[in-house]
């Protein structure tokens, strides 16, 4: 890199002038939000919040910082996904930290849980339960229970790190005493019990479409939580196929999915004892929310 802030020493690299170099840098380089990730970054390596890095742009940038925040702009331009390397991701208005053990949560996920709470919040459940199926950094079982405060959630996932990493977003968000957290693959290590709300967030890409996504997806979030099978519905049946059993009188199974899948998984619904809900489409227009619900 021409005058890279890491390695050059004919200039003083202050604060500000490293957030302007790598702004210009990230968005030569394709990256969109260039100042915005430039700016959370660096705070990163410095250690700080990022709105500390505004009161100390003319603050000279020691050859640590400097070596710290090259290899981070070096990751990041190499295709390693912003939140990984900053350590944590927004959602539904609250901060997660994610690392590669888990899925980035999407915006599009946001839906799923004002579908669950939409639903609890018209029934007359006095302690909801709800089990989160494959979840990851925790993000919907978290925000479930923040909204939701009478709620008891089972959050589930078959990886150990995963958990992990659920369960300190759980504390770092003061519910993990309504939150059980369980290591299985899917139901097969769970109390037999019934659920007001099965949610979840399964892989749906077909093995197919693998190769097709971007590289900082296909190269660096976990294989196992995008990878849905030839037709992208492997897990999606196997939830299907349990659900009726696990799930209480009036109660809702919600599902993320992908566009491509949706009238497969509309047909395994309707050829299952639930009744099928319409799939609810997502801010861009595409069908995302496949439900389905227990008739009382």
């Amino acid at each position: 890199m021409t005058n890279d802030p890491g390695q050059s020493e004919q200039e003083t690299w202050t604060i500000g002038r490293l957030l302007n170099w790598t702004s210009d840098y990230f968005g030569k380089q394709g990256i969109e939000s260039s100042r915005l990730e430039a700016e959370v970054l660096l705070a990163h390596a410095r250690g700080c919040q990022r709105i500390m890095l505004y009161t100390a742009f003319e603050e000279i940038a020691s050859e640590e910082l400097r070596t710290k925040f090259r290899a981070l702009v070096k990751r990041r331009t190499a295709g390693v996904p912003f939140a990984y390397l900053a350590g944590k991701r927004e959602f539904f208005s609250l901060e997660f930290e994610v690392t590669p053990d888990v899925l980035i949560p999407r915006p599009e996920t946001e839906q799923l849980v004002m579908t669950v709470i939409d639903w609890v919040k018209s029934k007359s459940f006095a302690q909801p339960t709800i089990v989160d199926l494959g979840t990851g950094s925790g993000c919907i079982a978290v925000c479930l229970a923040k909204q939701l405060k009478s709620a008891q959630v089972t959050a589930v996932d078959v990886s150990a790190k995963a958990l992990a990493v659920a369960r300190r977003n759980a504390a770092r968000h003061h519910v993990e005493d309504r939150l059980q957290f369980i290591e299985s693959d899917l139901f097969a290590k769970l109390p037999v019990a019934k659920f007001e709300v099965i949610v979840s967030n399964p892989p749906y890409i077909t093995t197919g479409e693998l190769a097709t996504l971007d590289k900082s997806v296909r190269d660096h979030e976990p294989t196992g939580a995008l990878d849905g099978g030839v037709e992208g519905t492997t897990i999606i049946e196997q939830i299907i196929d349990q659900a009726g059993e696990r799930l209480a009188a009036g109660g809702l199974l919600a599902m993320e999915i992908s566009p491509t899948i949706v009238d497969r998984v509309e047909k395994l619904l309707e050829a299952s004892p639930l009744t099928r809900l319409p799939t609810l489409d997502d801010l861009s227009g595409h069908a995302r929310i496949a439900q389905a619900f227990v008739p009382k």
